[in-house]
């Protein structure tokens, strides 16, 4: 079923509150999370909603967080999020990361007691608003597989995303996790009762999982092999150990454990585009290389991230967001739960 857009935020913002969550903040994080589904970032978006009501609930959410930015200079800082939401904390550096690329050039701020924030584009992309260029990356919320070579859990999805702003082509904008998927993905898969490819997910013997509610039993598979691997243990370095935050063993699936403090870690890079070059020029020049990629297959089969999400987005915003019946349903119990006068029981 799809809902408009703004009764979809107004019942998120209402869950949140009844949890005694501030009204600015539980309007960001429902901002964030519907952006995420806006983009097809599905696993990020409001299936992470009765996720984040059993952590608040559990006392694993610090709902008077103090967030401050420490160590801080013209091109950098470090923000304490003090164990609140992730979507605040998160949003909290990349506007001051902004707010100093503008004045200085380039800006890298990172996070320490943080927590899950979702989807990483939806930072990245804060920058275009303003002509720069931002750069995301995260240790993510749980291990879900071992360095190269090895058996423990030790890393997670660690994501990064790119966005670079161009002229009238539409930005780049490359969302990804550094494993083949994300359990947020898995689990949709879980919700629509579908099974996963072989590749994603292997048992500790190296056999393919292809049901999605085995997928804690295995281990999720880097990109690109070694490679990956190896890029997934630099984001996770960068964004947690550079800044303080858990990595390695200290990661908590903050699933398993609603009611401990996670300590997530993120970083974000801003940068002007006209520190190298005049920004006209550059964004012409965006222009024609995304075209010239573009042109460099039959009409229509070449990829450029961020295209497909930028449609997708138009397309919900107009016609309302799609929600599966197994989300909806879980959102249908959240409403009678804490007594809301909107229970969604109409869509289109």
């Amino acid at each position: 079923m799809r809902f408009p857009l703004d009764r979809i935020e107004r019942f998120v913002v209402e869950v949140f509150t009844r949890l005694d969550v501030l009204p600015e903040q539980a309007a960001i994080t429902a901002r964030r999370l519907l952006e995420a589904d806006l983009r097809g970032r599905t696993g990020h978006g409001l299936i992470r909603v009765p996720q984040y009501v059993t952590r608040i609930e559990a006392g694993g959410i610090n709902l008077r967080p103090r967030i401050e930015r420490l160590r801080e200079t013209p091109v950098s800082a470090l923000v304490d999020g003090d164990n609140g939401l992730g979507q605040v904390v998160m949003t909290n550096a990349a506007e001051a990361a902004v707010d100093k690329a503008t004045a200085s050039g380039m800006a890298w701020v990172g996070t320490v007691h943080s927590n899950h924030a979702g989807a990483g584009g939806i930072y990245s992309a804060l920058a275009l608003d303003h002509d720069l260029i931002g750069i995301y990356m995260a240790v993510a919320s749980a291990n879900v597989m071992p360095p190269w070579g090895g058996r423990d859990r030790m890393l997670g999805t660690n994501p990064i995303s790119i966005a670079i702003p161009a002229g009238e082509e539409t930005p780049f904008q490359l969302d990804i996790a550094t494993t083949v998927t994300s359990h947020g993905t898995i689990k949709v898969l879980a919700q629509a009762g579908e099974e996963m490819p072989e590749g994603w997910v292997i048992d500790p013997d190296g056999n393919p999982i292809t049901d999605p509610t085995r997928a804690n039993d295995g281990f999720l598979m880097p990109i690109g092999g070694y490679k990956g691997s190896g890029l997934n243990m630099a984001l996770g370095l960068l964004a947690g150990v550079l800044n303080g935050a858990a990595f390695g063993a200290e990661v908590i699936d903050h699933r398993a454990v609603p009611d401990q403090a996670a300590n997530t870690g993120q970083a974000i890079l801003v940068m002007r585009p006209d520190l190298f070059r005049d920004l006209d020029d550059f964004k012409s020049a965006m222009d024609h290389y995304l075209r010239a990629l573009r042109e460099a297959g039959p009409p229509g089969s070449v990829h450029i991230p961020g295209e497909g999400a930028v449609s997708l987005e138009a397309e919900q915003r107009r016609q309302g967001l799609a929600i599966s019946p197994t989300l909806l349903g879980q959102l249908r119990d959240l409403a009678v739960r804490f007594e809301l006068d909107d229970g969604l029981e109409d869509g289109s």
